[in-house]
């Protein structure tokens, strides 16, 4: 393989992160270093406290190598995940195991003020309850259900709702944690990126579908998420009938429009979960109406499967959560409407993290800001104790 250039202990960091190699014998092969090179850098970052040795694996003859993994408790990661309806937070560990957890129907209507004073308060409490405080914070991560500017962090513009334009989310958390590093994307792409990495590792080339009151498509493409020129890749658009402009997906198939069908009949909605819940209950025009929007949903994402030819297409969101009658007619929409060919192979199943891919993908954003190889090589430069992640500057 080619080998990197860099010598620093950061790239090592990756490759344990990543599971690609977690032993001496491993890395060297990966790096191609010297192994006095390798032994500095795997000083350094044992030094730090950055990294453990978990053991050894077992050996046919000598001795057995020596296993490392990043060490989950050098800090804590916060998570946030904005839907169209509910939000959820979580605390992570360092390898992104989730500590604690919390939810409320508040979502994008609300406004950034809103939930981010509401996270605060919450984070504050659950913190209080892991016998932690805000100093223990080392990494943010926050989805947002909008486009972002991959190089300011600011959302994009415009957004689905105007008072989300411009909006810089860092600075609502600058006041609490304003030592952390910080990580914003859009709620589709963490969540594909929790399902990439945590729910379907086996496959390079992933979209993933969130469907709750919005709907949004994210590509994980040979690994990595694919976010296009000014982070709006995967908004979804459907041909109208008579020829007129395309029309926003979640305009004519979402949760929203179920929504404002059922309000218009007397029922008594308000979130995605209320949509699903009625459904379990065997409300049968419920679920002609997510069956509908399914088929609909599905008809579009056979272009995705052409275009693209993933191997899997992943659906998650609340909607995901009222099953087959779902996901069912997405399938059957999909192989009915895309060329054989990009159907050949083809996986079309329910999200395999469920509710928690948001918050996973929230936290594993942070952890990537935070691992930054260069950050990190910098940091634990000269073998320094007790790396602070938290390090302004760096």
């Amino acid at each position: 393989m080619a080998h990197t250039l860099s010598t620093g202990s950061g790239v090592a960091l990756g490759l344990i992160r990543s599971g690609q190699a977690n032993t001496r014998s491993d890395l060297i092969e990966q790096l191609g270093w010297s192994r006095i090179t390798l032994a500095r850098r795997l000083d350094e970052l044992l030094v730090s406290g950055l990294v453990m040795s978990v053991g050894q694996q077992d050996s046919r003859g000598g001795r057995p190598p020596e296993d490392f993994a990043v060490n989950p408790a050098a800090g804590l990661l916060l998570a946030v995940d904005i839907g169209g309806s509910h939000t959820r937070l979580a605390i992570t560990d360092l390898v992104s195991t989730i500590l604690s957890e919390d939810e409320a129907d508040i979502g994008l209507s609300e406004g950034p003020q809103e939930i981010f004073d509401w996270a605060g308060q919450v984070f504050d409490f659950m913190l209080e309850r892991l016998g932690k405080t805000p100093g223990d914070v080392v990494g943010i991560g926050v989805g947002v259900p909008g486009p972002v500017d991959s190089v300011t962090g600011r959302l994009a513009s415009p957004q689905v709702d105007p008072q989300w334009d411009g909006v810089l989310v860092q600075d609502y958390f600058a006041k609490r944690y304003d030592h952390a590093v910080f990580a914003v994307d859009r709620d589709v792409n963490i969540a594909a990126l929790a399902e990439a990495r945590r729910g379907w590792s086996e496959y390079h080339d992933v979209a993933v579908l969130k469907a709750g009151i919005g709907v949004g498509l994210a590509f994980v493409l040979g690994g990595a998420i694919y976010r296009g020129t000014r982070g709006g890749a995967g908004d979804l658009s459907r041909a109208r009938l008579d020829g007129g402009p395309l029309e926003r997906l979640e305009t004519v198939a979402s949760g929203a429009v179920i929504r404002q069908e059922l309000l218009r009949r007397g029922y008594k909605v308000r979130t995605s979960a209320d949509i699903v819940n009625l459904a379990r209950t065997g409300d049968v025009e419920v679920r002609r109406l997510i069956a509908d929007t399914g088929t609909v949903i599905g008809q579009t994402l056979a272009d995705v499967a052409n275009l693209l030819n993933p191997e899997a297409i992943v659906v998650g969101g609340t909607l995901a959560q009222a099953g087959e009658i779902f996901l069912g007619s997405i399938r059957t929409a999909i192989f009915a409407g895309a060329r054989d060919f990009a159907t050949q192979g083809l996986v079309v199943e329910a999200s395999r993290l469920g509710a928690a891919a948001g918050v996973t993908g929230a936290s594993l954003i942070a952890q990537d800001a935070l691992f930054e190889p260069d950050r990190i090589s910098r940091l634990t430069r000269g073998g320094a104790t007790g790396v602070n992640l938290r390090a302004k500057g760096n």
